[in-house]
């Protein structure tokens, strides 16, 4: 693990960045109880959409879907053409399916987010932590059997090192200044449609911007 903690260098740079995301499937899902199942398909659609908008490579896993199920749809249809790698090991970072895509990246700020957080979360974070990558959890975007699992099991993460993130601040890190046009067009339509409050207080500043418009012609 670096010493990237503090400072400039520790922020999330789309250039530097890979998401895994794992194992947000049906059987997952059905002792998700830690956070309510919409919030958590909210936010990882959510954060696939701000990973596509920057370019950052995705990779999507799941773990025996024959039986456990397929990726939600609505993460799938971020990436329609990507198929998943399906695996047997519990830890995703076991398996060089995957670690073999994340390593020729040469990308050392690794993303992940999973379902359940106590154990296809944990494993994969402490063990590439291991291996010298920043590690960057979605908190918000994974989800355990209980609060108190999730709970644990982020603790256990940031005692080994990874930091802990929400959706919102990993697009915030990647987009870094509104200026920035060429994305931040299309992050307001993930706000929109993802961000709640935000998203509605948005639409509504839009819709009075088109009214004063109007007024002027």
């Amino acid at each position: 693990m670096s010493d990237n903690k503090t400072g400039l260098k520790a922020l999330l740079r789309p250039e530097d960045s890979i998401l895994v995301l794992i194992d947000h499937q049906a059987f997952q899902f059905s002792n998700l109880n830690s956070h309510d199942p919409t919030m958590i398909v909210n936010n990882v659609i959510a954060l696939a959409k701000s990973a596509k908008i920057f370019n950052v490579p995705t990779i999507l896993t799941t773990v025996l879907e024959e039986r456990g199920g397929y990726l939600i749809k609505g993460l799938q249809a971020v990436f329609p053409e990507q198929k998943p790698i399906d695996r047997t090991f519990i830890n995703t970072w076991q398996d060089p399916n995957v670690t073999d895509i994340v390593k020729k990246s040469g990308r050392k700020q690794l993303i992940l987010a999973a379902l359940w957080t106590e154990v296809c979360l944990a494993m994969p974070t402490i063990h590439a932590l291991g291996e010298g990558y920043d590690v960057f959890i979605v908190t918000d975007a994974s989800g355990g059997m209980s609060a108190e699992a999730h709970d644990m099991a982020v603790r256990r993460m940031v005692q080994a090192g990874a930091v802990p993130v929400t959706w919102m601040t990993v697009l915030s890190e990647w987009q870094r200044d509104w200026a920035r046009e060429d994305t931040a067009g299309q992050l307001t339509a993930v706000l929109e449609d993802h961000a709640g409050a935000t998203g509605i207080a948005f639409a509504w500043e839009t819709q009075l911007l088109a009214s004063a418009q109007k007024a002027q012609k």
